[in-house]
């Protein structure tokens, strides 16, 4: 028998609110020894998905100085005078998850073929896939949960006998 989603996904799924400032994130994704997380609106649907990447990237861009390098000492000077009137707003003003978050979000069945979704993951080079049953989330399956392939013998034995039609040979 093939291995599926429902044979390697993790079943509970911690949402956070797409109103959650970048900081609730941090301390919720530390506290729950996760790296990333599914955004949810108001009616509790997933919007997104938001990881500790984006809290860096966001980080990152504020303080990068790239562009500087093509600007005379005069545009400089004004760049810094600009950035630091934005931070000092930016810091009344926090910024929250649906502003950091990826609004896109992939997802797999249940009875989908590890085969099929380590090509997904691979493909988009993603580190965490959606498992979903009319439009719920009913799991989700990290690069963890795919290395517990190569560590459980049984699991490793099952996808070496599925063939790429995800039926045994």
């Amino acid at each position: 028998m093939a291995v599926t989603a429902q044979d390697i996904m993790t079943p509970s799924v911690k949402a956070v609110p797409q109103d959650w400032t970048m900081q609730q994130l941090a301390e919720f994704l530390t506290e729950n020894e996760i790296t990333g997380s599914p955004v949810c609106d108001d009616s509790e649907r997933i919007i997104g998905i938001v990881t500790l990447k984006d809290i860096a990237e966001f980080r990152w861009n504020q303080v990068s100085g790239e562009p500087e390098k093509e600007l005379s000492d005069d545009e400089k000077q004004q760049a810094r005078q600009i950035r630091q009137m934005m931070f000092e707003g930016m810091t009344r003003m926090p910024v929250e998850v649906r502003d950091i978050m990826t609004p896109s979000v992939m997802s797999v069945s249940s009875d989908t073929s590890v085969r099929t979704i380590a090509d997904i993951m691979m493909a988009e080079h993603l580190h965490r896939i959606f498992v979903t049953e009319k439009e719920t989330i009913t799991g989700i399956i990290t690069t963890y949960d795919m290395l517990k392939l190569v560590a459980e013998p049984e699991l490793t034995r099952r996808c070496l006998d599925a063939d790429d039609s995800g039926t045994p040979t």
